[in-house]
């Protein structure tokens, strides 16, 4: 079975939760279910359900990067 993670084209994931489907990209800003702010996620693995997010906007001296269970983040959110 291929893993169709590309960096050159985004990586993405769907995730099945509660009979909806949310589609994860590279670089989406989302929220956390047990944090008010907006994060953007920086890396995607599928296959052991986990995310790498940081807080968004960028803070001056950086923000640091975190994992999290796909089960814990809310949709993207859309920006149409």
């Amino acid at each position: 079975m291929p893993n169709d993670l590309s960096v050159l084209q985004g990586q993405r994931c769907n995730q099945s939760e509660s009979r909806s489907v949310m589609r994860l990209h590279q670089g989406d800003c989302i929220r956390l279910r047990s944090d008010v702010g907006l994060f953007q996620v920086i890396g995607i693995d599928c296959d052991h359900d986990r995310c790498w997010v940081r807080q968004w906007p960028l803070k001056p001296q950086g923000s640091p990067v975190f994992e999290v269970p796909l089960d814990q983040i809310t949709p993207p959110l859309r920006t149409d």
